[in-house]
């Protein structure tokens, strides 16, 4: 869903990424900086209470999830490494800003903020295990990018929702975003699941031939 805005984003960025290559700043330094960014203003904004300006902070920096990619398009250096590092810290920064909701909730009174600790808490395991899900398969040379919670999906309504508690929206909004977003990365779990056995039962059909004995 939300990713189909990245196209927009990366024609955005396409001056400020020309300027910063022009003063000799490097693709993998504005991945850096822009982690740094969301770690520090999560841990720290977040459960110190300021939700909005913590969540206005975090999508700052989370552009540089864009803006490097087209850099180092930019440069003509794309490759496994800068791949690696972008997945590698896109799942710190998604960690922190789950870890940060949490540790604001857990600040909180009532049943809601406990109900929404354990929403966070499933949404900062399962957010772990659905990228997971997709490397692993592609490791085995299958694919499994399916799904109904994508990464954008999961941050940009978390942040969303934290922006509008933080200006004064019913507390429980959160609570309930991040109880759908919960099941939804399940889901998203055992539908690429699915996707990969069904691609092995294929692979098992093709390979016993018309026979049904595998050769």
């Amino acid at each position: 869903m939300f990713g189909r805005l990245r196209a927009f984003f990366t024609w955005l960025f396409t001056p400020l990424g020309a300027a910063l290559l022009r003063l000799g700043v490097s693709p993998d330094a504005v991945t850096i900086t822009g982690t740094l960014g969301v770690v520090v203003s999560a841990l720290w904004l977040f459960p110190t209470g300021h939700l909005f300006w913590g969540t206005m902070a975090i999508m700052v920096f989370a552009f540089s999830d864009v803006l490097d990619g087209n850099m180092a398009r930019q440069r003509g250096t794309s490759g496994p490494w800068g791949g690696f590092l972008d997945s590698t810290l896109d799942r710190v920064a998604d960690g922190a800003v789950f870890a940060g909701v949490l540790l604001y909730l857990w600040t909180q009174d009532g049943a809601w903020a406990a109900w929404g600790v354990a929403f966070a808490l499933a949404c900062l395991v399962l957010g772990g295990v659905v990228p997971y899900a997709r490397a692993k398969a592609e490791s085995l040379g299958l694919t499994a990018s399916n799904g109904i919670a994508g990464r954008a999906d999961r941050l940009v309504l978390t942040l969303v929702a934290a922006g509008l508690v933080g200006l004064g929206v019913w507390s429980g909004l959160l609570v309930v975003v991040l109880g759908l977003l919960a099941v939804a990365s399940l889901v998203t779990v055992v539908q690429r699941m699915l996707t990969v056995r069904r691609q092995i039962d294929a692979m098992d059909d093709r390979a016993a031939g018309p026979g049904g004995v595998a050769g």
